[in-house]
């Protein structure tokens, strides 16, 4: 079917053009977790397997990179999965008296 389509709409000669929408993939967004001198190490591998479901091995990586690079992607998201998760892992850090940071940002596959 052509993206235009011409369909009758009653017995009369009034006919009605049927668009086909253009569907647009949504914008993506990265986690990130923020390095800081005071938050254990475990508790940091303790969310990313809890909130971002990344098996041990994989948190370690993570938390390793957020060590040494500063920051590290914990997982990519559409806007709302991602500020959602972002949200409960500061209330869930902060609750937990850590000074971790969790933000969020538009992933750009290219810088990948």
């Amino acid at each position: 079917m052509s993206e235009h389509s011409q369909i009758p709409l009653h017995d009369d000669e009034t006919i009605a053009e049927e668009v086909q929408p253009h569907l647009k993939e949504p914008t993506m967004y990265q986690v990130v977790l923020l390095n800081d001198d005071f938050t254990p190490m475990e508790f940091v591998v303790e969310l990313l397997e809890t909130f971002f479901f990344h098996s041990p091995e994989s948190a370690t990586k993570i938390m390793l990179e957020i060590h040494h690079s500063g920051k590290g992607i914990c997982g990519i998201y559409t806007e709302d999965v991602a500020a959602t998760k972002t949200t409960v892992v500061n209330d869930y850090s902060q609750q937990h008296e850590h000074p971790l940071r969790c933000e969020f940002e538009p992933f750009n596959p290219k810088e990948s």
